[in-house]
């Protein structure tokens, strides 16, 4: 493709999302809860959208498809396991989440870690595990553009050229209008990447196999071992535990279960993307797969979908570009919006600063453009495997899985044991990955996990402190009052 087609759709999708971004932009109010949470006034298919799409980033159309491409259906067990566990985790913590952020005005995650365990402390601690543990996964984003710009232009665009363009257009997104223009974008971002891969779906189907009943025979005549679980029980379970608990412990997520405006439209959010998931998980598997027998024998696997592209017509490969440019956009944005409020009020007030409201937007803009910088140089490192480096940074996140869960269920559980799990937690993920151990061949997340769950259980028998200060009552009061129970 010559650079000038790519950069004149660039050029046109960018103008209609900053179009919406000055809608999102009129609609902001000044406070830190409209620049982050849009008010808490999203409705139930603007907030599905925006989780569609800050979940299924560049990581599904580059990542997964890498990973099928070499693993096959393995890469589909992995990642239904997730869609499974995440659409069981907002059953049940999504309400719970948004009780407490109706209950107590939280902004974040680690903010409501910090009063249930009345402990700025253990606030401070899950602010700084999340800002180190998504730039790896902020940098996932940047890697699969400057990947697509390279192939699609058969190296006529530089790799950094790709990142600098995502990073910048991103990060203008989210300083301009924050929620109001994330979401918005993110509906529209949601909408492209799932209408573009279903055409690219249908037109490899029929050019490259006949049917899709012709690629179903190709693939069980020629490829059956893709067609099989090839990956051994400890390597599943490796990759796939962080991503189980994805919903609930990475912040820009679960930040989301803050934003819908009352009851149905949060019952509408988990409907919708549970929808687009099983959806969007299909078809970008079904992609990995048709890359095997179109494109074999690519050395790395991350290059599999850029490559798929360029065997088709232009015209569908910059519409598909777009799709892809838009999730890891929107993923890109939402984190840098999450990190940036993480920032201002987990760390900064932790240290007993007065800030007021307006200055806690600039601060969080403030840190917005730090992060932009360290993700663009941790991109420029161009680590391999992009799902494996995804799953690596939602490890580091796992290991605040028991302080959340305990946060909601049980009450003997308190600041101590919050704070020593998750610093003894973070710190063996980070080495384990580190210096590459695997104890007894498990995956890091895995000892990481199981470390984790004893500190947190046994610290909190052996101090026998009970820090629940009636959150546990109010948070399911409020559940009863709210029509969840």
């Amino acid at each position: 493709m010559k650079p000038v087609i790519l950069y004149s759709g660039l050029l046109v999708w960018v103008f209609i999302a900053l179009v919406l971004t000055e809608l999102g932009r009129r609609r902001m109010g000044e406070g830190i809860f409209s620049f982050v949470l849009a008010d808490r006034r999203l409705s139930g298919f603007i907030s599905a959208m925006t989780y569609s799409a800050t979940t299924y980033s560049a990581f599904m159309m580059i990542g997964l498809v890498g990973l099928t491409y070499t693993a096959g259906v393995a890469a589909l067990g992995f990642e239904m396991t997730y869609l499974i566990f995440t659409v069981l985790l907002l059953i049940v913590f999504a309400p719970r989440f948004w009780v407490a952020g109706q209950r107590f005005d939280h902004l974040t995650p680690p903010e409501l870690l910090k009063d249930r365990y009345s402990s700025s402390l253990v606030g401070a601690t899950a602010a700084v595990i999340c800002l180190v543990m998504l730039i790896p996964y902020l940098s996932v984003q940047l890697m699969g553009s400057g990947y697509l710009f390279v192939e699609l232009t058969n190296g006529q665009v530089s790799y950094m050229t790709g990142v600098l363009i995502m990073a910048v257009f991103g990060a203008v997104v989210t300083l301009i209008a924050g929620m109001r223009a994330v979401s918005f974008t993110d509906a529209f971002q949601a909408i492209t990447m799932l209408i573009t891969s279903i055409i690219l779906l249908f037109y490899i189907f029929y050019a490259f196999f006949g049917s899709p009943i012709g690629f179903f025979d190709v693939m069980s005549s020629n490829y059956s071992e893709l067609l099989k679980v090839n990956w051994s029980f400890k390597k599943f379970v490796g990759l796939s535990l962080p991503w189980a608990f994805f919903a609930m412990t990475n912040p820009q997520v679960s930040q989301r279960m803050f934003v819908s405006r009352d009851v149905g439209s949060l019952k509408k959010m988990i409907l919708y993307f549970s929808i687009f998931g099983f959806i969007y998980t299909i078809i970008t598997t079904l992609f990995g797969l048709s890359a095997a027998h179109i494109v074999p024998n690519i050395a790395q696997p991350d290059k599999a979908m850029p490559i798929l592209l360029t065997k088709v017509p232009d015209i569908l490969a910059l519409l598909v570009f777009l799709g892809i440019f838009a999730a890891a956009t929107s993923t890109l944005g939402s984190i840098f919006l999450t990190l940036g409020s993480i920032a201002s009020r987990d760390i900064v007030k932790t240290l007993d600063v007065e800030v007021s409201e307006k200055s806690e937007v600039n601060l969080a803009r403030f840190v917005i453009t730090l992060l932009l910088v360290f993700t663009i140089f941790f991109a420029r490192l161009r680590l391999d495997l992009i799902a494996v480096l995804s799953s690596m940074a939602s490890a580091g996140l796992l290991v605040m899985a028991p302080s959340i869960i305990g946060c909601f269920f049980w009450k003997r559980a308190n600041s101590k044991a919050a704070f020593s799990s998750m610093v003894t937690g973070s710190i063996l993920v980070s080495a384990l990955y580190f210096f590459n151990i695997y104890i007894g061949g498990w995956w890091p997340s895995v000892v990481g996990l199981l470390v984790t769950v004893i500190v947190f259980v046994t610290v909190s028998f052996l101090t026998g402190e009970k820090e629940d200060g009636g959150f546990i009552k109010e948070i399911e009061e409020g559940l009863i009052e709210y029509n969840f129970k």
